[in-house]
């Protein structure tokens, strides 16, 4: 199952699990590949992620730090991603077909699993990021997590789920719609800034050494910065898959690298920029999308209406291309052997009922928890991209573990040495790993708690099939693991000792 992005709308090829690319004629020269690109990669994330990074109390040494690790283990996932495409083209599952051929079929259940939890949380945290900006019109919405935005997201997400039920995968123009109301906005804002001279270095400067929580320790502030630079480039690998479009094979590597530069360089442009209009103590403290708020104090009202309705726009139809994305995830997991036979039922129209309504049941059911907790957009998205985390770790163990033992398959199929690879593919493992940390303790403990049911499903499915299952050592192992966490996070909930 090749990822969406999990920002961008729709995105990855039909069929692979996730919604659909305009299909170009001809190919896609690198000019075109590499804007395509960009576009899929870039989401809502954007939006929010100067008030996100302030909030959790880092100085902008910290943030910039953050970046700059992220910046070299993106790359790593990104070139490891591109890599497999070419060195196990037959791998057509993707995600799960690199976990399942390097560490077996219950490593790359959990794959799939992890995949399938992320896409429906995006749009749980989507939900809650879209109603925070039609709260900038209509304030009854609140922060995007009360009562009136549950109805709203409810409503809208059953709404999506009848349309995909009748067949519709992709509605003529949401691309373009999504491509426009997410980028115009970001250039205007950066363009903005800069040419009417709104960025202050003296706040800038400032900014570098204080943070809005100045106790914390630095280390704590970098690691509290990475989730937020993971879930911006959450999708990396269904970008890359678009790379089989090109014209010429030679300019697939080159497209990668330069479209994963400009994207990293938009970031940072906002991300910098922003700590040039105002303290990180005042960033921290701005509503979602932060972006309407710096925008608002550079420039003022029409700077903060364009990124709601940009935010607004570019969600409504993200949405729909998640609800794609979340049904048929599961329903070819089901195809492919991987998870339990209901799910792999379609109606008269070919749509995945089954997996279409139970998604959008846990979606639900989510939403609930949100209007009765403190959760909001940022916790949501917190866990979407730690559930993906195992999925790109086992992508980067599998490379990892091709250079060593098929280096003779990069022969003839990439440029560079053996030994540069190795260490993309270890470097790519070393950064995921990172991100698991750096999702704290709460992080951990939900994911435990949401990888713990899929021991059930995937049981259930070997049965159905007669297969046996958790035969091999490994297999127990992680079982053990997933359990084991899976209790001790029950306890420290019901202790209180970790408060969600």
């Amino acid at each position: 199952m090749s990822a969406a992005s999990a920002e961008g709308g729709l995105v990855a090829e039909p069929g692979s699990g996730s919604p659909d690319i305009p299909r170009p004629q001809g190919g896609l020269g690198i000019f075109r590949l590499v804007t395509t690109v960009i576009t899929l990669i870039i989401g809502g994330g954007v939006f929010t992620l100067a008030g996100d990074q302030a909030a959790g109390g880092a100085s902008g040494a910290a943030i910039l730090t953050a970046w700059g690790i992220s910046a070299v283990g993106v790359l790593c996932l990104v070139l490891t991603f591109f890599a497999l495409t070419r060195i196990k083209p037959q791998l057509k599952g993707g995600i799960y077909s690199y976990a399942s051929t390097g560490f077996g079929d219950f490593l790359g259940f959990n794959s799939a699993w992890g995949y399938w939890i992320s896409a429906l949380l995006c749009t749980v945290s989507f939900s809650a990021l879209l109603f925070g900006a039609l709260s900038y019109f209509f304030p009854v919405f609140g922060g995007g997590n009360n009562l009136p935005s549950i109805i709203g997201a409810s409503c809208l997400i059953w709404f999506y789920v009848f349309l995909v039920s009748r067949g519709i995968k992709e509605v003529t123009g949401v691309n373009a719609v999504i491509t426009i109301s997410k980028i115009v906005p970001i250039f205007v804002a950066i363009t903005a800034i800069i040419l009417l001279q709104k960025f202050d270095l003296g706040i800038f400067m400032a900014n570098l050494t204080t943070g809005a929580d100045p106790s914390l320790p630095f280390w704590d502030q970098v690691s509290g910065t990475m989730m937020v630079t993971i879930w911006v480039f959450v999708g990396i690998e269904g970008a890359v898959a678009i790379s089989g479009r090109a014209k010429k094979e030679r300019d697939v590597g080159k497209a990668t690298v330069i479209a994963f530069v400009c994207v990293l360089t938009i970031y940072l442009l906002v991300s910098v920029l922003s700590m040039g209009v105002m303290p990180l103590s005042e960033l921290s403290q701005l509503g979602n999308p932060a972006l309407a708020g710096v925008m608002e104090a550079a420039v003022g009202q029409w700077g903060a209406v364009l990124i709601n309705c940009g935010v607004v726009l570019s969600l409504v139809g993200a949405m729909l291309g998640y609800t794609v994305l979340s049904s048929e995830s599961p329903y070819e997991a089901a195809e492919q052997g991987v998870f339990i036979k209901a799910f792999a039922k379609t109606n008269k129209k070919g749509a995945p009922i089954v997996t279409l309504v139970v998604t959008n049941i846990i979606i639900e059911a989510f939403l609930v928890v949100m209007l009765f907790s403190d959760s909001t957009y940022q916790f949501f998205y917190t866990i979407s991209a730690g559930m993906i985390l195992l999925p790109y770790l086992l992508s980067a163990a599998y490379f990892a573990k091709l250079t060593f033992t098929e280096p003779q398959a990069f022969k003839g199929k990439l440029g560079g040495s053996i030994a540069l690879w190795r260490v993309f593919g270890i470097f790519g493992v070393v950064y995921s790993f990172f991100l698991a940390f750096a999702s704290g303790a709460v992080g951990l403990t939900i994911m435990s708690l949401l990888y713990a049911p899929g021991i059930l499903m995937y049981v259930k499915g070997k049965k159905e099939r007669n297969e046996p299952y958790l035969r091999s050592t490994l297999d127990k192992v992680v079982v053990a693991i997933i359990l084991i966490a899976a209790v001790t996070s029950i306890v420290l909930i019901a202790t209180g000792q970790v408060v969600l």
